[in-house]
């Protein structure tokens, strides 16, 4: 089907290629993501041309290309654009493909001369549409497999035969998960049926196009309906089968759910926040050490799961390694599920206690931590985000950061004011430093080295005695003024 009415504003950089390629006599289209993006109103992420030109006709048009594949995809470079989803656009020929032996890519590329052939070996049908492209304006579409009616009706739908598209390209299966999370879409009957019978394939598929399909579905804004789909289809036992063993684990009474569908609430509320992925990985995988962990209690009459989280961040090393993430990302997302379990009573906590987990987390990500944990407690079903416990966390994390009023914080110490003095250590030294102190918290431009020496030079010609006092004052001004900055910060979070 071919539809004229069509007429979506094109980028220049793209109407350039496409007005190059036919300016030299070639057919050129826009194919594939960027076309359905386009025709859902949104901005593509990368664009793609088709063409019955050869890779080296391709490169004779523009000045600046890359040609690094066999499938005949050449890279056209724009150099004179900010926008990084323009700057290459990748330029194909028409194709058709020959047998898919290792499940992934096609043993040989033939080009063709008809966009039809290279069209109908396209994965799903909402991909399978060219977009003709005539003074920056799409104005034609082909539709030969009604992809924009499946876009309509919200449907994700194989090109031809289900069966053979998939066993061709197994990688096909995570991509029709991902797209049905990216995109709000249900899959349709036929293709959902050849997604379980070949989910085993998924083994032949190298571990990192895996984890690259798994990324975008935990970074989507429906990844627990992707992950639940994944399940009941036997995918998920080929990404992550650990997360499985939490179907039907029943917690304690402030969970309301099992482990499995608590851990896909605490990963979903990360989505609806827009957090990180390492913050989504976490959620997801923060309570996977549960069954292991889990024995029942006769002094309680209910199960407990002591140690899940240093049990549970073995495990999600293991899995994160398998599917071969970069190692920051590992080390991030098991620190956070190791320490996930800080903090439990808010009237026993520690300031002490709150700088060592600061400590094993480190500084920049101590708030990550806390933001998993407002995942998680949505996840046991509490409808509440911020409650008093959590405020007071945050409180005590925001005072454990900051620097405390101190001498410290001079731009002179004992050791300066010894070469200045020209004096051994004594306690003549800290009484300089508090008296100090009372004048720089008066006036902090007075925090100054030359400052300070010749003020520490005229302290230590008076008395003792009313050295001593300049002393009390400063400290007292010290503790006046840590105990309000304290006071603005427990205020701040409603907290006492």
């Amino acid at each position: 089907m071919t539809d004229t009415t069509t007429s979506l504003k094109i980028p220049k950089e793209i109407n350039h290629v496409t007005e190059t390629l036919e300016k030299a006599g070639y057919e050129s289209y826009l194919v594939g993501g960027c076309v359905r993006d386009l025709l859902l109103n949104k901005t593509p992420k990368d664009w793609d041309v088709t063409t019955n030109a050869t890779p080296d006709e391709i490169q004779k048009l523009f000045t600046k290309t890359f040609y690094e594949n066999t499938y005949g995809t050449v890279g056209v470079v724009n150099e004179n654009t900010v926008d990084e989803t323009l700057k290459v656009v990748e330029v194909t020929p028409y194709r058709t493909e020959g047998e898919y032996s290792d499940k992934r890519r096609p043993d040989s590329v033939s080009f063709s001369t008809k966009i039809d052939d290279d069209l109908k070996r396209r994965d799903f049908t909402i991909n399978a549409l060219a977009l003709s492209v005539k003074n920056g304006k799409g104005n034609m579409l082909i539709d030969h497999f009604d992809g924009k009616k499946d876009l309509q009706n919200k449907v994700i739908r194989v090109v031809g035969d289900a069966h053979a598209r998939l066993s061709e390209d197994a990688l096909r299966i995570m991509r029709a998960i991902r797209l049905s999370a990216e995109l709000s879409f249900e899959i349709e009957k036929n293709t959902l049926e050849a997604l379980k019978k070949h989910a085993p394939l998924l083994e032949k598929i190298a571990r990192e196009r895996v984890r690259d399909e798994f990324v975008r579905i935990i970074l989507s804004d429906k990844p627990m309906q992707a992950i639940i789909l994944a399940h009941e289809l036997g995918i998920l036992s080929h990404i992550a089968p650990e997360l499985e063993e939490g179907v039907g684990i029943e917690q304690p009474q402030a969970h309301a759910y099992d482990v499995w569908n608590h851990l896909l609430r605490t990963l979903q509320h990360a989505a609806d926040k827009k957090y990180s992925l390492e913050i989504r990985l976490t959620a997801l995988f923060h309570d996977i050490g549960k069954p292991k962990t889990r024995r029942f209690s006769r002094e309680t009459n209910q199960y407990t799961f002591y140690g899940h989280e240093v049990v549970g961040a073995r495990m999600t090393e293991k899995i994160l390694r398998d599917l071969n993430f970069p190692l920051k990302i590992i080390e991030l997302v098991t620190k956070l599920v190791r320490w996930h379990m800080f903090f439990s009573d808010t009237e026993a906590i520690t300031l002490s206690a709150v700088r060592r987990m600061i400590n094993n987390v480190g500084k920049d990500h101590i708030w990550d931590l806390m933001n998993v944990r407002i995942c998680d407690r949505i996840g046991t079903g509490r409808p509440k985000e911020n409650p008093y416990r959590l405020r007071k966390y945050k409180s005590m994390i925001e005072e454990a950061l900051r620097d405390p009023i101190s001498v410290g914080m001079l731009k002179i110490d004992g050791t300066g004011i010894m070469k200045v003095l020209d004096i051994t250590p004594g306690p003549k030294i800290g009484l300089i430093l508090n008296a100090l102190m009372e004048e720089v918290l008066e006036d902090p431009k007075k925090n100054t080295t030359m400052y300070l020496k010749d003020r520490a030079l005229n302290l230590s010609k008076i008395d003792e005695k009313d050295l001593k006092k300049l002393a009390a004052i400063g400290k007292d001004k010290k503790n006046k003024a840590e105990e309000a900055e304290l006071e603005e910060i427990r205020k701040k979070h409603g907290v006492r």
